[in-house]
């Protein structure tokens, strides 16, 4: 008998309406996808905040796991005025340290976006009416922003379609694993390969991902996915 998918959890963050096609079309395109939700079940559509709560949650998970990260994330958003970027700039760095367990250097960072935020040099709002690429631009001439930090904010926090962060580690791992390549792909490798799933490759980067947490047996969502919305 067929093993059937996991039941999806209370206040399932699916997909919206327009991801159904993509994926669809990725698999079609692509056959490592075939399959993808029937061993890992349905695909989770996780968001973040948008704005400095969405950039700061990014910082904290910058070369770290995502259990480190969700951990950090939770210490770091319940320090009073946290995510807000005045209020931030009020807490004691040293605070935010040691109660928050982010590096000197994120904190520096940090509060680096925080005033660019406040000053206007980083314009939040109009980050939507721009492309992908200029949108990446405008958020990587933050210190502390890199291409990573800036793609996985547009593509959780924008829900931009057609966002992939080649410099990603499980990203590559699940490529290589996938198509049993002798290596994980180097990040322009992995982007010359994501070039093939354009216009969808933010869908492609999450089935990746969910695929790479359910081989490793790892929790796809955090107990902050599962909020009702």
């Amino acid at each position: 008998m067929t093993a059937l998918p996991p039941s999806p959890p209370p206040f399932f963050p699916h997909p919206p309406d327009w991801a159904r096609p993509a994926i669809a079309a990725l698999v079609a395109r692509d056959p490592a996808f075939a399959g993808i939700e029937d061993r890992a079940g349905p695909l989770p559509w996780p968001r973040r905040a948008r704005g400095f709560p969405g950039l700061l949650r990014a910082i904290c998970a910058q070369l770290v796991s995502n259990e480190a990260a969700a951990a950090i994330w939770r210490r770091v958003s319940a320090l009073p005025g946290a995510t807000d970027p005045a209020g931030f700039l009020a807490l004691d760095p040293a605070l935010i340290g040691t109660a928050g367990g982010l590096t000197r250097a994120k904190v520096r960072h940090a509060r680096l976006l925080a005033e660019a935020i406040l000053d206007g040099s980083l314009p939040l709002a109009t980050l939507d009416a721009l492309p992908d690429e200029a949108a990446i631009a405008a958020l990587v001439r933050v210190k502390g922003i890199g291409s990573w930090t800036a793609e996985v904010h547009l593509l959780f926090g924008h829900d931009r379609p057609d966002i992939f962060p080649a410099g990603d580690i499980a990203l590559a791992a699940a490529v290589a694993q996938l198509r049993a390549l002798p290596a994980r792909p180097k990040p322009a490798e992995l982007a010359t390969i994501a070039r093939d799933w354009a216009p969808w490759r933010s869908v492609a980067a999450r089935l990746l991902w969910h695929h790479w947490l359910h081989h490793t047996k790892r929790a796809t969502l955090l107990p902050e996915d599962l909020e009702a919305p």
